[in-house]
């Protein structure tokens, strides 16, 4: 696997994954059980956006940096902006937080988080990035693998009932990709059902992904909700033109807490066309 999330570190649909991953981080901290949270595609976690990698494609000047110029009041855009501060109040001031930097930074002492990363070097930076942190544990293997190996959570004789796999792949091999995600998510929900499932993916054509929600609103779980952002028109096949996030699960009512959030990215980030949108494939009962 030759991808890495240097290049778009901070781009429109990291601002989108992040803000909703930390609102789900939110409602489970809300009550005081400890939970548990598995990024099965975890990367490096800190990325330098006065990096090579960075500075090639300039995503994140479409990205965070033009969030943070329009700050947004919404108050989940607010809680995501306050983060990437933290972040670089600790790290510097080009620093932008992967996934399990904001898992570490929501989440409690009584909370543990398992992050998975199979590419070597990528894995090592990680490791170093979290070395210190008693309540996350990373691991050099692959994310899908790890649904099966580490759901249900336990740590010793405690059970975590509550808690959050996010499934966030590169989508090298676009079709392939949504397969395996698939598989892994109808495999998660056998083991923990009573999870909460996130499943990032992008966005050139809407309609091509018809196959995938209709295959996704099959999933047993007992709610399924769609998070899509298009900063642009879909009407180019050649580029990645939104994204979006698949949530099994979710908490009560959070299309109505995420559609202002989403609204509120497409004005500070769309081009004309732009538009964002929540969907219920299965409703709550």
């Amino acid at each position: 696997m030759n991808y890495r999330h240097a290049f778009h570190a901070g781009n429109h649909a990291d601002v989108l994954k992040h803000v909703v991953l930390l609102a789900l981080c939110d409602a489970l901290i809300a009550k005081p059980a400890p939970c548990f949270a598995l990024d099965t595609h975890a990367g490096r976690g800190l990325y330098k956006l006065d990096g090579e990698a960075a500075q090639a494609t300039g995503e994140a000047l479409d990205g965070i940096a033009r969030l943070q110029a329009e700050a947004p009041r919404d108050p989940a855009i607010q809680r995501y902006l306050a983060a990437v501060r933290a972040c670089r109040e600790r790290h510097g001031g080009t620093a932008y937080p992967g996934s399990p930097w904001l898992l570490a930074h929501a989440l409690r002492e009584q909370d543990r988080i398992a992050a998975c990363e199979l590419h070597p070097e990528e894995a090592h930076v990680l490791r170093g990035h979290c070395a210190g942190d008693d309540r996350i544990a990373v691991h050099a293997r692959d994310g899908y693998a790890a649904v099966k190996a580490l759901l249900p959570p336990k740590q010793g004789a405690q059970k975590f009932a509550r808690g959050l796999v996010l499934i966030d792949p590169p989508f090298e091999a676009q079709l392939d990709e949504f397969d395996a995600a698939l598989a892994a998510l109808k495999d998660g929900l056998g083991r923990w059902p009573q999870g909460t499932f996130a499943l990032w993916y992008p966005i050139k054509q809407g309609r091509a992904l018809q196959p995938f929600r209709r295959a996704a609103a099959r999933l047993e779980a007992k709610s399924a909700l769609l998070l899509e952002l298009l900063v642009r028109p879909d009407d180019s096949p050649l580029r990645m033109n939104g994204s979006g996030l698949l949530l099994l699960n979710p908490p009560w009512q959070f299309d109505a807490t995420m559609q202002p959030t989403l609204d509120g990215i497409r004005r500070a980030l769309g081009e004309t066309g732009a538009s964002a949108r929540t969907e219920w494939l299965r409703t709550p009962a």
